[in-house]
């Protein structure tokens, strides 16, 4: 393993899932955020149609009416949308994921929101919660090409302070 770790057992990768230059990306926008997300892809829809979108029920329904990408349509946030792509995160079908999330606002999924985000981590996925990191993720040289992406199992590294 690395040697950059200090302790003897560091995390054990349980396995890797090799992303293809076609990515799985997950489409998500708060309320707020929805016309943020839209432009976005408006911007980078040249990139975007090399991969296959997925979303919530009503982003993936504006990217679609307002832009034209075809985006898979999970549920709305709030009607369990957000738990279906952290079982698409876990069953490796979702490469990585945009979520242009609402921190100021209250959300009355904000417990699916969390679960959410510690699925992209707990399975090592690549993700933007706002546009600079989007645009960074979208322009990097690794999108269109091969990605070895390691699943670590945390569950095995000790605990005590290092």
């Amino acid at each position: 393993m690395s040697k950059s770790y200090k302790n003897s057992n560091p995390p054990i990768a349980h396995g890797a899932k090799t992303m293809q230059p076609a990515k799985n990306i997950a489409l998500i926008a708060h309320d707020h955020r929805k016309m943020d997300l839209i432009d976005w892809c408006e911007f980078n829809e040249g990139s975007l149609k090399k991969h296959k979108l997925y979303g919530t029920g009503t982003t993936a329904g504006m990217i679609h009416d307002h832009v034209g990408l075809a985006v898979h349509r999970f549920n709305s946030g709030p009607l369990g949308g957000d738990l279906q792509i952290g079982a698409a995160i876990s069953e490796e079908t979702i490469d990585m994921m945009i979520f242009f999330w609402d921190p100021l606002r209250a959300q009355p999924h904000d417990v699916d929101v969390k679960a959410l985000l510690r699925m992209a981590v707990v399975y090592n996925i690549p993700m933007a919660c706002n546009r600079a990191s989007a645009d960074f993720m979208i322009s990097s040289e690794l999108m269109n090409q091969p990605y070895d992406r390691f699943i670590v199992d945390y569950s095995t590294r000790f605990t005590k302070d290092i």
